[in-house]
C-alpha cells in the first residue's frame, strides 16, 4: 500500500512486535510493561495511564523512535501520539509536548541505510513524519488563533514552536498556515514570570524565523519590528533582551528593516544596551536549553536550540551599532534630502538631527542660487501638513546654525516673515521649530549652537 494511503486507523491495526524489540535490547524490560498496558487500550484508560506514568511513557516513546527505524513501528508511534491530538485538553497538551520533544531529539540520518542495520524507504518515511508534524502545525495555529484552554493552549504552542521551529519542514508549514501573524500580538513588554518566559520564547520563535526567507517577508508587513524595539528598550531581563537583539541583528540587512530601525530610534537603545552591566551569562555555553519538565514533573529529557555560534551580547550590538551607521549615513545623502525637499515630502528622517549631515553639506545648499533653501521657504507658505512645516521650520535654523553666512541668506529669503506667522500655527510641534529658527535668526551662528534641539 502506498504510504499516501494509509491513515492513522489502518496504522494503528499493526501488530507490533515489542518483545522482538526487547530480545535485541532495544527496549527494556520495563519499556515492554509500560508498553503492553498502553498498547491497545480504550483512551479514557490511555489517559489515566498518562497522567499516572507521563514521564515513563515519554521516555519510552523518546526511546523507540530515536532507537528504532523499522517504518512499521515509527509510523505505529507517531499515530499513536497524533491520535493523542483529538483527546481530551489534558492529552492534547501533553501529545503535543511529546511529539515536538520527539521530533528534536530524533536524529537525522544521512543515508537510506539506518544505525540499527535496517533499510528504508526514506521517501515514504519523511511522508509520514511530515503529515505528523503537519497536523501538529495546524493544531498550534488554531490554539493561538482560538484557544481551547484559556490559560495554557498559547503557552503551550508557544513553547513547543520555540522548540519546533528550527526543524526547515515546521518553519514552511508554519509560514504556509498563516502563523506568523499570531506571534506579533504576543510581543509586548511583560512583567511576571510567566508572561516573561511567554513574551521570550515568542520573541525565541521570531528568531528562528528570522532565518526564513518566507517568514521575513511575512514580519516586514506587520508591526513586528516596532513591538520589538519596544521590548528590547523597556525589558530587564537578559535573555528577553539577548534574543530580540540577535532577531534584530538577523533583520537588519532585510529589505527596510535597517531604515526603519532608525526611525524608531534604535541607535539610541543601542548606546543605552551597552552601557548597561549585562552578566552576559550565555556567553558560558554555545547553546540555550529549551527544557520539557514542564511537560511532566521530572522528566530530564530536553532538547537544545543551537544559536549560531557564539552568543556574546556585546557583539551583535556592536553589530547592529556598526549596521545602522551605514544606513544612516545612506539615509543621509545629499541626494536623498534633495529628492524629499523638491517633493515637498519632508519628515524626520535621520538626515535632519544629524550634525555630521550638516557639516558636510551646508554648502551644497549653495547650488542653483540657494534651490534648496528657496523650496524650503515655499513649503513654509504653501503646505498644509504640520510635519513638513516643521521641518522646514527646523532646517532653515540648522542652515543657519551651520553655514558662516547662514542667518544673512534665510534673512534675504524672506524666511522670517513667514516664521512670524508660523508663531500662531495651532500645532506645538510648528511653533516649536519656527521659534527656534527665529531665535537663530536673530543670534547667528556665533550663539546658535547653545539653543536646545
Amino acid at each position: 500500500m502506498e504510504q499516501a494511503e494509509l491513515t492513522t486507523v489502518q496504522v494503528l491495526k499493526r501488530d507490533i512486535p515489542w518483545e522482538t524489540y526487547m530480545v535485541t535490547k532495544l527496549i527494556s524490560g520495563t519499556d515492554l510493561q509500560l508498553l503492553r498496558r498502553y498498547d491497545n487500550r480504550p483512551e479514557s484508560y490511555r489517559a489515566q495511564l498518562l497522567d499516572d506514568d507521563g514521564p515513563a511513557y515519554v521516555r519510552v516513546f523518546v526511546t523507540i523512535l530515536i532507537d528504532i527505524f523499522k517504518e512499521e513501528t515509527v509510523e505505529y508511534v507517531l499515530a499513536l501520539i497524533d491520535e493523542m491530538l483529538t483527546g481530551n485538553w489534558f492529552i492534547q497538551e501533553k501529545s503535543c509536548k511529546i511529539l515536538a520533544l520527539i521530533v528534536s531529539a530524533r536524529p537525522k540520518t544521512q543515508d537510506d541505510l539506518l544505525s540499527n542495520g535496517e533499510a528504508s524507504n526514506s521517501k515514504s518515511k519523511i511522508t509520514c513524519v511530515d503529515d505528523v508534524l503537519k497536523g501538529l502545525v495546524e493544531w498550534f495555529c488554531a490554539q493561538l488563533k482560538k484557544p481551547s484552554n484559556p490559560s495554557r493552549s498559547i503557552p503551550t504552542a508557544i513553547s513547543c514552536l520555540a522548540t519546533l521551529l528550527k526543524e526547515p519542514v515546521v518553519r514552511s508549514l508554519f509560514v504556509q498556515g498563516d502563523g506568523v501573524k499570531l506571534l506579533i500580538p504576543l510581543i509586548c513588554p511583560a512583567s511576571t514570570q510567566q508572561s516573561i518566559q511567554l513574551l521570550y520564547e515568542t520573541c525565541l520563535c521570531v528568531w528562528l524565523l528570522s532565518y526564513y526567507e518566507p517568514a521575513i517577508k511575512y514580519l516586514a508587513t506587520s508591526r513586528s519590528l516596532p513591538r520589538l524595539v519596544d521590548v528590547v528598550k523597556s525589558s530587564t531581563k537578559e535573555k528577553v533582551v539577548r534574543v530580540v537583539v540577535l532577531t534584530l541583528r538577523n533583520l537588519l540587512s532585510k529589505g527596510t528593516f535597517g531604515d526603519q530601525m532608525v526611525d524608531l530610534g534604535l541607535p539610541q537603545i543601542v548606546q543605552n544596551l551597552k552601557a548597561q552591566a549585562w552578566s552576559d551569562e550565555a556567553r558560558d555555553y554555545n547553546a540555550f536549553v529549551l527544557a520539557v519538565e514542564s511537560t511532566f514533573e521530572g522528566l530530564s529529557i530536553c532538547t537544545k536550540v543551537l544559536f549560531p555560534g557564539h552568543c556574546d551580547l556585546l557583539e551583535a550590538l556592536n553589530q547592529i551599532e556598526e549596521g545602522v551607521k551605514d544606513n544612516i549615513k545612506k539615509l543621509s545623502s545629499f541626494d536623498k534630502y534633495k529628492q524629499e525637499v523638491l517633493l515637498g515630502h519632508l519628515d524626520w528622517s535621520p538626515m535632519h538631527k544629524n550634525p555630521a549631515f550638516w557639516c558636510e553639506n551646508f554648502t551644497n545648499f549653495e547650488e542653483n542660487d540657494f534651490q534648496i533653501l528657496r523650496f524650503l521657504v515655499t513649503i513654509l507658505d504653501t503646505s498644509n501638513d504640520p510635519r513638513a512645516l516643521a521641518v522646514a521650520c527646523f532646517d532653515l535654523s540648522q542652515f543657519i546654525q551651520y553655514h558662516p553666512a547662514g542667518r544673512i541668506i534665510v534673512t534675504d529669503l524672506k524666511a522670517k516673515e513667514r516664521m512670524m506667522k508660523l508663531m500662531n500655527h495651532e500645532n506645538a510641534e510648528v511653533i516649536k521649530n519656527a521659534l527656534l529658527c527665529i531665535q537663530r535668526l536673530f543670534l547667528g551662528a556665533k550663539y546658535a549652537s547653545f539653543l536646545q534641539v
